[in-house]
């Protein structure tokens, strides 16, 4: 029998608003995932090591503080380090177009805006998962 999928969502630095963040745990729960649930500021050490102890298939980054550009490269240089590279990052949040573009190029998955149906972003993991992941 297989696994189901692993996801941590987390909030990262001094980002309060984690209303987004709880609504996608939920409709990933929801949908038969196991979800891991980091809570509010979170450093991107905290959020490699919470997905390495828990094992998870993807990790989903809520942010609205504009500071996308240095918490996901950190997340991704962290997971290279620790050799995670079969674990997704993907996440959502006020970031613009162009610098979705520019996290997509450095290896970060589908980034999605304010708005986005929970179903499309659980129909993105799994089927991530599917193709990358291995039970």
């Amino acid at each position: 029998m297989k696994r189901p999928i692993r996801v941590l969502v987390a909030k990262v630095g001094l980002d309060g608003h984690d209303r987004g963040a709880k609504v996608i745990a939920t409709a990933l729960r929801d949908a038969g995932m196991e979800v891991i649930y980091t809570g509010l500021r979170q450093t991107p050490e905290m959020v490699v090591n919470a997905a390495l102890q828990e094992d998870v298939d993807a990790i989903g980054i809520s942010i609205l503080s504009g500071a996308h550009m240095t918490v996901f490269p950190k997340v991704m240089a962290l997971l290279k380090e620790k050799n995670m590279n079969d674990v997704l990052i993907t996440g959502g949040g006020i970031i613009p177009e162009e610098d979705m573009q520019a996290l997509h190029a450095l290896g970060v998955g589908k980034l999605f805006a304010p708005g986005a149906a929970t179903s499309e972003i659980v129909s993105y993991i799994t089927e991530w998962v599917s193709v990358n992941r291995s039970f």
